[in-house]
């Protein structure tokens, strides 16, 4: 007489042995029973895989299984059981087409392991027709958690950017002021210097010492263009040297006039060359006149410098923002580094010491160009917020084959290996109630993997927190992939 081959079916009774279903009528065990299938898996292999179209609901009968999930390039272990009666699969098969119907996970049997095997459809139909209350309850807790997501996740990036915005206001202010302080001051360096054109024109000054005087004028002027920053001591030791220059030729106000002239380049050997032909009694008025210009030269370069400041935080918000471009295009990573750079500065503590290690060989990439900046907008306020105060940030770049590398180092204590796992769960967060979503590195991970095709991990250990994103240098054509930023 042949052995009995292995069964393929469940009776109601045997269904009605599982937790899951214990409380069902007889007819929706028979309707199950009818309906589902049994099936039998070798160990060390994948019952179902992350990603594949979920087309099956699982009830473990007998056997060892894990449940497995690929986060940021490595295989975490969730959990392992041997309990009969637990399920995994197309649990979210009861939403239809509202949600991609696919596996969230990876089931693996460790031993070969026996299933009760439901089609998604019917697992499906199952939960519409039997439990029309709890679907909706099931529905509104799914949905309502999603919109919640979304308004916390536009919260946060509202909130993040408050924090840009009101750093870079107060960047832009700084020079801003400046710029005014010194267009005032400038007005006020051209009254008293043509006041003293005027005394030194009114007829006491010859043709060719007046001609003279321009040239002196012009000469301090490309002095003043050209001359370096001297240090506070040797600055110091100049200004003493022409202010008694200047009080052994009767010159009023020498240290006074002594600073102005020595920025400008201006030393007691030249200051006596350019005023000898003019007589001593044309010395004090000529000195005053070369002072103003010289003052007027001076604060015209602040101006220039505070303007240029301005225009390169408004390149930096743009190159931060990325508005004027669409949505991928080719980037230099490294414009959008500084400019996250910019945009933080504020942040930055002055304890903090930042290190630009870039390679000059990594080329334009495509990328959505404002969503990195959000990736490392994240990974260095967390590094600055790990450092508390002092240390040292390190951005380094490195291109190697088809990928490269952007790197952001910290300093601080490390994350402990007991958290290190879910450190990109959404809403999972080591800061107090209320300073923080948890939704910063969810954001940059689904960012970098689900948009950008690439990769983010982690290396910690106390004084060397290394965030290492990588990301292909010539990536596959869009997808369609929805914004997850």
């Amino acid at each position: 007489m042949n052995a009995p081959g292995p069964r393929t079916r469940l009776t109601a009774a045997e269904i009605r042995d599982l937790f899951l279903f214990e409380s069902l009528e007889e007819r929706q065990l028979e309707w199950l029973a009818d309906r589902g299938r049994v099936e039998t898996r070798p160990g060390a292999e994948p019952v179902y895989s992350q990603g594949e179209a979920a087309t099956c609901f699982f009830v473990l009968l007998s056997g060892t299984v894990a449940v497995v999930r690929r986060l940021h390039g490595d295989d975490i272990e969730l959990t392992r059981t041997d309990h009969k009666g637990v399920y995994a699969g197309a649990t979210q098969a009861y939403l239809g087409d509202r949600v991609d119907q696919v596996y969230p996970n990876t089931l693996r049997a460790i031993t070969d392991a026996e299933f009760f095997v439901l089609p998604a459809e019917e697992f499906a139909h199952a939960v519409r027709t039997w439990f029309p209350m709890a679907l909706h309850l099931l529905e509104g807790l799914f949905f309502g958690t999603r919109a919640s997501n979304t308004i916390i996740g536009e919260r946060e990036r509202l909130v993040a950017l408050g924090s840009l915005t009101a750093g870079l206001t107060h960047e832009l202010n700084n020079p801003a002021a400046a710029a005014v302080r010194a267009t005032d001051t400038l007005r006020d360096r051209v009254t008293k210097m043509r006041h003293k054109l005027a005394l030194i024109a009114d007829g006491r000054v010859d043709g060719t010492r007046l001609h003279r005087l321009v040239e002196m004028q012009d000469e301090a002027v490309r002095r003043a263009s050209k001359a370096r920053k001297l240090s506070a001591i040797e600055a110091s030791d100049a200004e003493d040297e022409l202010g008694d220059w200047l009080e052994d030729h009767g010159v009023g106000r020498p240290w006074d006039i002594a600073p102005v002239l020595v920025a400008g380049g201006i030393d007691p050997s030249w200051l006596s060359d350019a005023t000898d032909s003019l007589g001593e009694e044309n010395r004090q008025a000529a000195v005053g006149w070369l002072t103003y210009t010289i003052d007027t030269e001076l604060l015209m370069g602040e101006i220039e410098d505070a303007v240029n400041r301005i225009s390169g935080l408004v390149e930096a918000a743009r190159q931060y923002s990325q508005l004027d471009r669409a949505s991928k295009q080719p980037v230099d990573v490294h414009e959008l580094l500084d400019a996250t750079l910019v945009m933080l500065q504020a942040k930055i503590p002055p304890g903090v010491n930042v290190v630009k290690d870039y390679d000059s060989a990594l080329p334009p990439v495509p990328a959505y160009g404002a969503e990195l900046n959000q990736v490392w907008t994240n990974l260095i306020d967390n590094a600055l917020g790990a450092m508390e105060g002092s240390g040292t940030l390190t951005i380094a770049t490195r291109c190697d084959g088809d990928h490269f590398f952007v790197e952001v180092r910290d300093t601080g204590p490390g994350i402990p290996p007991d958290i290190r796992p879910r450190i990109f769960e959404p809403f999972f967060t080591t800061k107090p109630v209320g300073e923080g979503t948890g939704l910063g590195l969810d954001i940059s991970y689904r960012i970098v993997v689900d948009k950008h095709h690439g990769d983010i991990r982690v290396e910690s250990r106390p004084g060397d927190t290394r965030f290492r994103v990588s990301l292909p240098v010539d990536p596959p054509p869009d997808d369609g992939v929805a914004d997850s930023g």
